[in-house]
């Protein structure tokens, strides 16, 4: 199995940098062009396989509204000072089909779409005409006591439909940990349930990217209230996404998650 270019016959680790004040960890972010370059080649050193680049905050708790013009530079600028620094592929982070294509023009490799092709209708239309290969997250409207999982894998299946209707067929699926939020379960509940059934995505037949790092169910289930403070639960997390078989690991700390993430496909393969 791979995923753009990239051979998955061992779970593999996407870095994220943000080049967008308003992200939630602010950890994340860089808006110097040293600082920038040298993240990224630190992150492949450290055994990055991707690069994700955000220039806007996706977080669906946040106030993230930017104009989109300047999402559009943001986007740009990082992506041209990471392309240049490192030769891995590099994704953008983004739910606009305009912003998508100027970075792709200027040096991205993947589209991460965050609603799963169902946000701008164009952005299906953008990856096909790029041939760029797409991460798509499940995206839709949850309801109370529904089956979390259920809803995943049913909300993955929408977006691959749209994806197939536009020949886009190079897919990683992503189901979304911290946006899907209903009333109840609480969404801690939630994603602690799509986590502990990964698995079940096999069915999709595609590589699973799953993104834990430092996000706010770790924090509920801790009590850790500061972003910073939460490495030790992401890890955790993810040893657990890869055990039930993610092949794909976004994570803020790359050198940390290594380990985690190869102590746990190690001992996946000896599971039943």
């Amino acid at each position: 199995m791979k995923f753009a270019g990239v051979e998955l016959n061992e779970p593999r680790i996407m870095g994220v940098i943000n080049v967008s004040p308003e992200s939630f960890y602010k950890g994340s972010v860089r808006n110097d062009e040293k600082a920038l370059a040298e993240t990224a080649v630190k992150m492949v050193e450290e055994g990055a396989s991707f690069i994700d680049v955000g220039a806007r905050s996706t977080a669906p708790y946040l106030e993230t509204q930017i104009p989109l013009e300047e999402e559009i530079r943001r986007a740009v600028w990082a992506v041209k000072i990471i392309r240049d620094a490192v030769d891995v592929p590099v994704s953008i982070d983004t739910t606009s089909a305009r912003v998508a294509e100027e970075a792709l023009k200027a040096g991205a490799d993947i589209i991460n779409d965050v609603t799963g092709f169902k946000g701008d209708p164009e952005m299906p239309k953008v990856a096909s005409e790029y041939s760029a290969p797409v991460v798509l997250c499940a995206h839709g409207e949850v309801r109370e006591f529904i089956n979390p999982i259920r809803a995943v894998i049913d909300f993955l299946q929408e977006s691959l439909v749209i994806a197939r209707e536009h020949g886009v067929e190079d897919i990683a699926v992503d189901p979304a940990i911290g946006f899907l939020r209903p009333d109840y379960p609480p969404w801690y509940e939630w994603d602690s349930r799509v986590i502990a059934n990964l698995n079940l995505l096999k069915s999709l037949g595609r590589p699973i990217l799953v993104g834990v790092s430092r996000k706010s169910f770790i924090g509920a289930i801790t009590g850790k209230e500061d972003p910073s403070e939460r490495l030790a639960g992401s890890l955790s997390a993810t040893a657990i996404a890869v055990f039930k078989g993610a092949n794909i690991v976004r994570t803020h700390d790359v050198r940390e998650t290594l380990d985690a993430v190869k102590v746990a496909g190690f001992m996946r393969r000896f599971a039943p």
